[in-house]
């Protein structure tokens, strides 16, 4: 993702007179928010969502996931995702990045995911770099993957307002 991007306001869903939103408010959200909707798509086309962290790390989001679990199954499958996150009240922004979720490899990137990880949420996210194919979990290796975006859909509530970033 890059900071110089510029969106374009949806004016069937967004009210009069209204200004896209900003990239720097897209990070920005990115960055600071807690807690991540991730979706993917089950080998027989059923979506899957779950909730879980995240971070924003050289222009992209990261996640982790063991490699049991069902959305490490879907993305072997079909890497295409949407992650999504924002406020569940009225008033604010929610964002959500839609691209491929591509596996992080080697032992400095996912030492630098690791560090930004525990940086942002503190030591209870301490992640022991595991080789160069992930993080060492309690359910065994979990894979990092990287979003490389295509596009991002910022939705303002106050007043309402659709932006569309295309990547």
């Amino acid at each position: 993702m890059n900071s110089a991007q510029t969106g374009q306001i949806d004016s069937r869903f967004s009210a009069p007179e209204t200004e896209p939103t900003s990239w720097s408010d897209v990070e920005s959200l990115l960055e600071r928010a807690e807690i991540y909707w991730i979706s993917t798509v089950r080998a027989d086309g059923r979506p899957h969502v779950t909730p879980l962290i995240g971070v924003l790390h050289d222009g992209a989001m990261h996640f982790s996931t063991g490699l049991r679990e069902q959305k490490a199954h879907n993305l072997e499958q079909n890497q295409k995702v949407a992650l999504t996150t924002g406020s569940n009240r009225f008033g604010g922004l929610d964002v959500v990045v839609e691209g491929t979720a591509d596996r992080v490899t080697g032992r400095d990137r996912l030492q630098a995911i690791a560090e930004a990880t525990e940086a942002k949420y503190g030591s209870v996210w301490h992640f022991d770099v595991e080789g160069d194919d992930g993080f060492e979990s309690v359910g065994g290796l979990a894979a990092v993957f990287r979003i490389e975006a295509s596009k991002v859909l910022a939705f303002a509530k106050e007043p309402y307002a659709q932006t569309t970033f295309r990547l």
